[in-house]
């Protein structure tokens, strides 16, 4: 088993909040599936054409959550108030990421999103982080958990080795990702204006 699966498997042993949640068949680590935080059965049906070339990281602005209780509840609220309020199919997220180091399922790896507009979304996978990121930073647990997503990402052949990391307000007139969540991704290697 190679040493990641192991160290993997270690953390999700060590980790209360990882019960609810499963290893990715790539060895990607836990990511918390729908039924776990209890999400609405989706309608969406629009696959994406695997690979994509971008991710698009956002922040849904609201409240954020450390526990995987509340982390859950939140993904709930977002699903919520995305799929009622304004009437998409689904969350519109292809990931959620939670303060307390856990990746929530949103549409997965295979469905087009609805977190960036006509033009990205159906060549991207968006993910999000949930809290406000405009004064603070994530936790460094999250970021790493985001990380880690994203090269589960290209071991999977769904984000191509040369995907490329626009924040959200890169693609469309918003503060989202926040100040503080921005300046950090713009450090990433993969991330391009």
């Amino acid at each position: 088993m190679p040493r990641l699966c192991v160290l993997l498997a270690w953390a999700f042993l060590a980790h209360p909040g990882l019960a609810a949640a499963q290893e990715d068949q790539a060895c990607c680590g836990p990511i918390v599936p729908r039924r776990e935080w209890k999400a609405v059965a989706s309608e969406c049906d629009q696959k994406l054409n695997l690979p994509v070339d971008f991710v698009v990281v956002s922040h849904t602005a609201g409240s954020s959550c450390n526990t995987p209780a509340l982390c859950q509840q939140q993904a709930h609220n977002v699903q919520h108030y995305q799929a009622r309020t304004l009437g998409y199919c689904d969350v519109a997220y292809n990931f959620l990421i939670g303060e307390d180091g856990l990746v929530y399922e949103g549409r997965g790896w295979n469905i087009k999103g609805d977190h960036t507009g006509h033009f990205l979304n159906p060549r991207s996978i968006g993910i999000t982080f949930m809290g406000n990121y405009m004064e603070r930073s994530p936790p460094p647990r999250a970021l790493r958990a985001a990380k880690n997503l994203l090269a589960c990402g290209v071991a999977r052949g769904a984000l191509r080795p040369d995907y490329q990391v626009k924040g959200h307000r890169d693609v469309q007139k918003t503060l989202s990702p926040g100040d503080q969540l921005y300046e950090i991704i713009q450090t990433w290697p993969q991330y391009h204006k």
